[in-house]
């Protein structure tokens, strides 16, 4: 009996433990999902009393798609928000769960005005994603001749290439026959001193 007590008091003192480390972990997760959830509604009053509290660096979090706050802003063109994230200590070189930065992303969709606000704020201009993508690799694929004039700028590298298929920047445009006047604007681009870090994919 009294061995039945003991296994008994034992077993609830470890279910007691479990679930004072389980609540820390599960009021972030909800306090993760609802700053994200803030940004995603424009909800700038929220995410001011969030960010605001010493100490927080809850602006740097990754929801469950792995996308953080300055993605989810860069994806839906908004360089309003995206100033306000980065003037709020905001990451510019945050990966998400493809490794792709907020510059990676805004050089793919052709969000110039996002680009300029990244590289102004020192994203590096050379950082590639899972798949070895620089965001000049991205902007040729895209044939956005605009964007790959400011990453040029900036001292995007064009002889970098990726792992998917060991390519540069310029290999993708010299193959694209459309893409003659970005050949063009690689071959006359002057060598500058690229802004930001530099880093490969992760493995």
């Amino acid at each position: 009996m009294r061995q039945n007590r003991w296994i008994t008091a034992r077993l609830l003192a470890m279910g007691l433990m479990g679930a004072m480390l389980v609540a820390p972990a599960a009021a972030q997760f909800s306090d993760s999902y609802k700053f994200l959830k803030a940004v995603r509604d424009r909800d700038g009053t929220e995410v001011t009393k969030v960010v605001d509290q010493p100490g927080s660096t809850m602006i740097n979090v990754r929801g469950d798609d792995g996308d953080g706050a300055l993605h989810i802003v860069t994806k839906r063109r908004d360089a309003t928000w995206l100033t306000f994230l980065l003037a709020k200590g905001a990451k510019p070189d945050l990966r998400n769960s493809d490794g792709n930065t907020a510059l990676g992303i805004a050089s793919q969709i052709g969000f110039a005005e996002g680009v300029a606000v990244l590289l102004d704020r020192g994203a590096g201009v050379n950082i590639a994603n899972g798949q070895g993508e620089t965001p000049l690799i991205l902007a040729v694929q895209a044939r956005d001749p605009g964007i790959v004039r400011q990453l040029l700028a900036a001292g995007a590298n064009p002889a970098l290439t990726d792992r998917a298929s060991g390519m540069s920047a310029r290999d993708y445009a010299v193959r694209d026959r459309r893409s003659a006047a970005i050949v063009k604007q690689i071959d006359e681009a002057r060598p500058v001193k690229p802004r930001g870090p530099i880093a490969g994919p992760k493995l």
